[in-house]
């Protein structure tokens, strides 16, 4: 376990802040301060320095049809493009840089005014018609300090009788779907923190048994594993979900953990590595700013980081 803590922290500011907080004792103030450095070096640097007027990749959800990517293509360009404002948001997001940095402030002021959304024009922060792009925007607009109170609300209108949400709604489904409910999920639990009032955290439980019932990863009809990708961790995690994101998700809000994440749980730990790593698999396809990792079936850092805290806030508990 040391010897993995030391290979963490040889990794960029965004994971080395996070090994200190979730896995080891380091005082709150050494923890801020190599949580300042994710603005100005490493990855989240690198991010802002992709922003330009108002949005990156010239997009809300998809790069601008005028935009080029100043590296060249680096990625799947037969995937969805990851470059565009939102999902850069969300790796800022998940590499916790500050949200009181002045580039950052500087950045999402611009989003809020002139980023729009390709679906219908409509202000990047009043959200789009999918409520899984609306849980990543609340996620980041609640973490960014931006107001999506009506963005939430639309939100809690839109759960599904099973608790659940699912972009296929306004297609007619009623059953919800695992990608679209981690993402609500998600938005909710950041705007809870931020003083989401108890219709909110009442939708989140009622999200959270949709998961919890299936024991995160099957089916509420048969009791087989839904998607066998659901078992393989990714990072970045985009849109997509995964057990290793559910139990994170699940540690994020702390707590005692559910009987019924004894499974997942169980899934993490047969997926450890020989010298203590989680590897890298089921890259989503599309081009990114930059590669994070070294492809998959390598030792991932993000991988290894999330399954450790997660192991760790679940044994500490049976103990």
């Amino acid at each position: 376990m040391h010897d993995v803590q030391e290979w963490l922290m040889e990794g960029d500011p965004s994971i080395r802040w996070q090994v200190m907080r979730d896995l080891t004792d380091t005082g709150p103030d050494e923890v801020a301060a190599e949580r300042a450095k994710v603005a100005t070096e490493g990855h989240g640097a690198r991010l802002l320095d992709r922003y330009a007027d108002g949005a990156w990749a010239g997009g809300a959800c998809f790069p601008g049809k005028d935009w080029r990517p100043p590296d060249g293509p680096i990625g799947d360009p037969d995937g969805q493009p990851w470059t565009a404002t939102l999902p850069t948001l969300r790796l800022l997001r998940e590499f916790g840089v500050d949200p009181t940095d002045p580039r950052v402030v500087a950045a999402l002021d611009g989003v809020r005014d002139s980023c729009r959304w390709e679906y219908d024009g409509s202000r990047f922060f009043d959200g789009e018609v999918e409520p899984c792009i609306n849980g990543g925007t609340v996620s980041v607009g609640a973490y960014f300090g931006q107001d999506v109170d009506r963005l939430v609300q639309r939100l809690l209108g839109e759960q599904l009788q099973d608790g659940g949400w699912n972009c296929e709604a306004e297609n007619g489904s009623t059953r919800s779907s695992f990608h679209t409910t981690i993402c609500v999920l998600e938005g909710l639990r950041d705007y809870e923190q931020t003083g989401g009032g108890p219709d909110v955290a009442a939708a989140r439980r009622r999200g959270e048994e949709y998961l919890l019932h299936r024991k995160l990863s099957r089916r509420a009809s048969t009791g087989e594993v839904a998607d066998a990708d659901w078992l393989q961790f990714s990072f970045p995690v985009q849109w997509h979900y995964d057990v290793l994101r559910g139990l994170d998700y699940f540690r994020s809000v702390g707590g005692t953990p559910d009987p019924r994440l004894a499974e997942a749980v169980d899934h993490v730990r047969s997926k450890q590595q020989a010298l203590g790593t989680w590897a890298l698999e089921n890259t989503h396809p599309g081009l990114v700013h930059f590669e994070l990792e070294d492809g998959d079936g390598t030792p991932s850092r993000w991988n290894t980081l999330r399954a450790l805290r997660v192991l760790r806030w679940y044994d500490d508990a049976a103990r």
